[in-house]
């Protein structure tokens, strides 16, 4: 089975009969964060986001309406891991990239999630594994070694 990522504050999602995308915003809770270094951005996004979760709460156009301005109101959501809750202001189950949400206009998943909003974050290990020579042959502007030995001294002095 291929591993899943979990959902986080600022996941973009789009909508079957929308024709443009929108961005998940957490307003359950303020407490369990992923895929954040400091904990101030990326909220883990639960079942317990429904009704008007998104930054703009807009999918732009809604073909289901006569292409009239679509007004987001997730009524649920499906395909979450039953294995997370996080309580806070209600309780939840945390979601995952595949997860699926209903609209009591266009139906039962007709919202996805197109990207789980998890950004990898270079550390001090990544530029250590590095080949240089590999590294060199893929950006010739770039000199690896001395890269490597420059975060090296950044890090050391931190």
């Amino acid at each position: 089975m291929k591993k899943k990522h979990y959902v986080c504050q600022g996941a973009i999602c789009r909508c079957l009969y929308g024709n443009a995308p929108d961005k998940l915003v957490v307003k359950t809770q303020n407490y369990h964060y992923i895929n954040d270094k400091y904990g101030s951005s990326k909220l883990t996004v639960t079942t317990a986001d429904v009704g008007a979760t998104f930054e703009k709460n807009s999918f732009g156009s809604c073909s289901k309406k006569n292409n009239s301005p679509c007004t987001v109101a997730v009524t649920q959501w499906n395909g979450y891991y039953e294995k997370v809750t996080i309580v806070s202001k209600g309780e939840g189950k945390a979601l995952l990239e595949d997860s699926t949400a209903d609209c009591p206009v266009g139906g039962s998943g007709c919202i996805s999630i197109v990207f789980h909003g998890q950004q990898a974050e270079l550390s001090k290990s990544n530029f250590r594994k590095v080949d240089p020579q590999l590294c060199d042959l893929m950006n010739p502007a770039g000199d690896m070694e001395n890269i490597q030995q420059e975060s090296e001294e950044i890090y050391d002095a931190s």
